[in-house]
């Protein structure tokens, strides 16, 4: 991947104070056109090319695979793919990428490790909503503070479904969730829909964003895809606390320590 045509973002006490308050923060620019280009390029390979996807994890979108919904491709179908940090070299150069790991070590600290990467495709008039949810009550990681940068590898917009977060809600810690049809939300009795704000963002930017903080995607409804990646961090002093010894976590910066997540 060329280097970046911008120099390095550093958050300003206002946006670190902004991000403390609201839970969220979009920086945009974060990688250039011809980086972002090249990333869409490489996906459509996953999807539509025939790249060998060893080592990814696939999810298909539940209407698709119920046969609820016909696709002209299969690759139309595709709704989510794990993994492509540790499996693929460009990917791997952004999950690594001065830019956001930056930004995330002014949030989090010097010590990083990346919990997981998870692209998120909505491919147009299939891509399904994801219900209000928070991210660390799926998680076993404590405390429960990670960080997220979800980066636009196209321009998402209210019509195809970019993010929409309720500001401040990070400071209520894990609210109340139930499962649903095809998905894990907060019940709608925790929280009111109306306080939702959209955060719309062009390619090339990241929302970065706290793993308490309620958020939710609508379906997409035009005619555009909407591509994106979360890449969710967390400090190494992060401790594992699921019923097993648990995976190792890739590290990004700095150092692991004992009794830490591994």
């Amino acid at each position: 991947m060329p280097a970046p045509s911008t120099a390095q973002p550093r958050l300003t006490d206002a946006q670190l104070a902004a991000y403390q308050r609201d839970g969220y923060l979009a920086v945009e620019n974060l990688l250039s056109a011809a980086e972002v280009d090249a990333l869409g390029s490489r996906l459509r390979e996953y999807t539509h090319g025939g790249r060998d996807t060893k080592g990814l994890a696939i999810q298909v979108e539940p209407r698709v695979q119920r046969g609820e919904l016909k696709v002209d491709h299969p690759g139309d179908g595709i709704r989510k793919i794990d993994h492509l940090i540790e499996n693929d070299d460009l990917f791997r150069k952004l999950g690594t990428h001065p830019n956001i790991v930056g930004v995330v070590e002014q949030i989090l600290g010097p010590d990083l490790a990346m919990f997981r990467n998870a692209l998120l495709l909505k491919p147009p008039g299939v891509g399904s909503p994801k219900g209000m949810h928070q991210d660390s009550p799926y998680w076993p990681i404590e405390p429960m503070s990670l960080c997220s940068c979800w980066f636009a590898i196209d321009d998402a917009t209210p019509e195809n479904g970019c993010m929409g977060v309720i500001p401040g809600w990070h400071t209520k810690g894990a609210l109340p969730h139930k499962h649903v049809t095809d998905d894990f939300v907060i019940e709608e009795s925790a929280y009111r829909f109306d306080d939702m704000v959209l955060a719309p963002l062009k390619a090339g930017g990241g929302l970065f964003f706290h793993s308490l903080l309620p958020h939710y995607t609508a379906p997409n409804r035009s005619a555009r895809w909407r591509r994106a990646i979360a890449l969710s961090y967390m400090s190494s002093r992060s401790k594992f606390t699921g019923t097993t010894e648990g995976p190792e976590f890739l590290t990004i910066k700095g150092r692991r320590f004992p009794g830490c997540v591994r």
